[in-house]
């Protein structure tokens, strides 16, 4: 392949200023994602803030360089830093029971930031979106947990989303509100 056949399309390529600040996010979630509490309706999956920064990272930089934000947060939680709930990390984490939850975060990314990006973090659509991305790491959270623990899906569903879902709504409100304010500084600096 020829020097003259790579695209220098610059829509297609990061600054990297954008790029520090993909990973300036990913230490955001590696430093709220490990907190949790014990849920005393699901025993299974506890409560994370995990989502709220996630919600809080998608809203700042949108699809793509939220994905690569959550991509970096789940590489360092699989090569065994302790960035995921209760400070754990390591293929046992990313693999078992609750590790479903952790790779629909690449979902929730996908799908949330497309509508924040499509609608221009529009609140209507920007919500929207996050409740669908919300929906899919749910699902595919409790198909793993089905799937590793023996359970029906609407057995995973009880344990591991629906006692969830108040929280979240909570997390999405005050991730949306600050994150739509950090958003439209990095706008004005021209950094994304």
């Amino acid at each position: 392949m020829s020097e003259a056949s790579i695209s220098t399309n610059p829509k297609n390529t990061f600054s990297v200023k954008q790029l520090a600040l993909a990973g300036l996010m990913s230490a955001i979630i590696c430093v709220l994602a490990p907190f949790s509490i014990p849920n005393p309706i699901s025993l299974a999956v506890p409560i994370s803030l995990g989502t709220l920064a996630i919600y809080f990272v998608l809203t700042v930089l949108g699809m793509k360089l939220g994905i690569i934000s959550v991509v970096v947060y789940i590489l360092l939680g699989l090569a065994g830093l302790p960035v995921f709930t209760g400070f754990t990390g390591g293929p046992g984490k990313l693999f078992g029971p609750t590790g479903g939850y952790i790779i629909g975060y690449i979902f929730m990314a996908l799908i949330s930031g497309f509508f924040l990006d499509k609608w221009d973090n529009k609140l209507l659509p920007s919500l929207t979106g996050m409740i669908l991305g919300t929906a899919a790491l749910y699902l595919f959270g409790s198909v793993w947990l089905a799937y590793q623990a023996s359970y029906t899906l609407p057995q995973a569903l009880m344990i591991g989303s629906f006692p969830y879902i108040p929280g979240d709504i909570l997390k999405l409100a005050l991730a949306m509100s600050l994150g739509r304010q950090v958003r439209k500084r990095l706008q004005r600096a021209n950094l994304i």
